[in-house]
């Protein structure tokens, strides 16, 4: 039996509960046939089914991303969309599955970056996460990403600072750490109480770290 009808859009809802309970549902019975079905309709004519069925994916990918991880190809594809929606959408679906299939995200990190340059507040943040996580698995992979979400957090606007850093943290090893500190030091300035504190608590966390490879 399809699961299509279940999504908002066929239901002539507006609100997303629909799609939220569907994925709830796929994620709690592990239907790898109806995920399937779904992840086959992010390409559907119509476009509000799309909406939907990234909707479902991603809010899967927050209980089980397991579940979701064979359609990491899909979510990248997404990002060449001329729906924003669709693109930030696929970008939040690929950072919850970018720390297990990172060497299948690795060779798209510059469409990544293209999509993060010209795309919303949402592509941005999560692009983030995806960039971090795929740094954070091999050397290799973090010697070509890091410099670039170094950048981004020497010229982010001020109240993404802090969330940022936080999205790094897991990319951050002793090779790059005095790099990654010195800029959130630098930064502090222009944070609020609120904000510097979450990067207090970073650099003492890294400050009394020096025996591990990697920091979480």
């Amino acid at each position: 039996m399809s699961v299509l009808p279940k999504l908002a859009c066929m239901q002539n809802r507006r609100d997303e509960a629909p799609n939220q309970e569907l994925a709830k549902e796929l994620a709690a019975k592990a239907d790898r046939k109806g995920i399937r079905e779904i992840a086959e309709n992010l390409w559907n004519k119509d476009k509000n089914i799309q909406f939907d069925c990234v909707k479902v994916l991603y809010e899967i990918g927050y209980l089980k991303p397991a579940l979701i991880g064979d359609y990491a190809s899909d979510f990248v594809k997404l990002l060449s969309s001329r729906h924003n929606r669709l693109v930030w959408g696929g970008m939040l679906a690929l950072s919850t599955v970018a720390a297990s299939r990172a060497d299948q995200v690795y060779p798209h990190v510059d469409k990544i970056r293209r999509a993060m340059a010209n795309g919303s507040v949402i592509t941005i943040d999560n692009g983030v996460k995806v960039l971090a996580r795929v740094a954070a698995a091999k050397p290799e992979h973090n010697r070509e990403i890091f410099p670039y979400l170094i950048e981004i957090l020497e010229h982010c606007r001020p109240q993404s600072i802090a969330q940022y850093a936080e999205s790094t943290l897991c990319a951050v090893n002793v090779q790059n750490r005095k790099k990654y500190m010195a800029v959130l030091t630098k930064r502090q300035s222009a944070l609020s109480p609120a904000q510097s504190a979450r990067i207090k608590k970073i650099l003492k966390t890294l400050s009394t770290a020096d025996k591990v490879e990697r920091f979480l």
